[in-house]
């Protein structure tokens, strides 16, 4: 299908080797979520692409984080600074577009280079998730701004330094950016190269358990120590009986331990779980409590809890499947077959549903083979879905369509 002549008109500014250029440029940049330098430049960089758009842009800065340590002790975590562009703050019907300027390869990685593996296939670090994706979004605004019903809406961008370790920096801002608005777009990759989107997702959750026993000699006294590896033990056990087919767990990793011939005073156990609703996730904080209280009584054992539920389950009510709806409508009348499935993954737009606001959170380049030295964007795919969200807010601004 060919689009319409007021769809031509509104995507006709749209430059895909402006965006490509501006991809690879981002994609040469290390922002691997701990190189605080390279976050730096990066987000220098996007706030002069931003600057392209009407509003305020500002930098702010992460939210504290806490992690803990082998040894049990809780210390602070740091992150890059965050990139928000306000546009018509006044504006009676707002929208929220995020994006994230962090991947997974740090700045040691082998994976530094980009290469081309096919005319229309390039490949290099953070080109689809999610350097591409943000490309998107500035220049689909770009076109957007262009449109007469462009000054019935405003927005608020969101480019996050934190995303790939789970927004834990940027959380709060998140949900203070998204109170109060009409619908959510954000741009991860999309979820198969074809263009699919993701639908619903599950949550997830990362914990660290610290065990604290009492040290003992193994042969001597065996009997005055207690034993926090044994604890530990008992932990990931219950945890696996916690285990339900609406929340899989992942006890991964027990650090502590002393010498062969000493009871061990000290553990941390560490564990992931996936609630794939809330009620999935409700359920689990309530065994846990009971698991922890029943192993601290049963070991004389004291149990400290660090973590939580940091991404929740991201259901699709009505206006969510509305959103959904119209993507696949304004993609229909470009030429592009968008569908979508249920997936596993999680990403900012979990918190944003979270908040009651529609969301379709992969709204990004076309690619694949994410946090691997595979990764690869598909070029086309820019302009095709900076055209598809031009189109998406050009409906959204002229009408009510949730």
């Amino acid at each position: 299908m060919k689009p319409d002549t007021e769809h031509e008109a509104l995507i006709a500014p749209i430059d895909q080797d402006a965006m490509l250029a501006q991809a690879r440029e981002w994609s040469a940049i290390n922002t691997g979520t701990a190189n605080l330098e390279g976050l730096a430049e990066m987000a220098a960089r996007l706030a002069e692409a931003f600057s392209a758009l009407p509003g305020d842009i500002e930098m702010i800065d992460p939210a504290p984080v806490s992690a803990i340590d082998p040894d049990g002790s809780e210390v602070d975590r740091q992150f890059g600074q965050h990139m928000v562009l306000r546009v018509r703050p006044d504006a009676a019907k707002r929208l929220l577009f995020t994006g994230h300027m962090d991947t997974v390869f740090p700045k040691d990685h082998p994976f530094q280079d980009q290469q081309w593996l096919d005319e229309e296939t390039l490949n290099g670090p953070g080109l689809a998730d999610m350097k591409g994706g943000i490309a998107v979004i500035l220049h689909a605004l770009m076109a957007f701004e262009t449109s007469e019903c462009a000054a019935n809406i405003g927005y608020d961008v969101l480019i996050n330094s934190d995303e790939e370790t789970g927004s834990l920096a940027s959380a709060p801002l998140i949900e203070q950016l998204a109170q109060g608005k009409y619908a959510a777009l954000t741009y991860e990759p999309s979820a198969l190269p074809d263009g699919t989107l993701a639908h619903a997702r599950g949550g997830s959750g990362n914990y660290s358990l610290t065990i604290t026993g009492k040290s003992a000699h193994a042969g001597r006294n065996p009997q005055d120590g207690r034993n926090a590896i044994v604890a530990a033990a008992a932990l990931v056990l219950g945890l696996k009986q916690l285990q339900t087919g609406e929340c899989p767990v992942n006890p991964a990793k027990i650090d502590g331990g002393a010498a062969n011939n000493v009871v061990p005073d000290h553990a941390v156990l560490r564990f992931n779980i996936r609630p794939k609703s809330p009620d999935a996730a409700a359920q689990f904080e309530a065994g846990l409590a009971a698991l922890i209280g029943d192993v601290q009584q049963t070991h004389e054992v004291s149990i400290h809890r660090h973590g939580g539920i940091t991404r929740p389950p991201k259901p699709v009510d009505r206006r969510a499947q509305k959103l959904f709806d119209l993507v696949r409508d304004c993609g229909a009348s470009l030429g592009q077959e968008i569908g979508w499935q249920s997936t596993g993954g999680v990403c900012d737009g979990n918190n944003i549903a979270a908040t009651g606001v529609p969301v379709v959170d992969t709204m990004g380049v076309r690619g694949g083979s994410i946090h691997s030295p595979d990764e690869f964007m598909i070029v086309s795919s820019l302009r095709e879905r900076a055209a598809l969200s031009a189109l998406v807010l050009h409906k959204l601004a002229s009408g009510d369509p949730l």
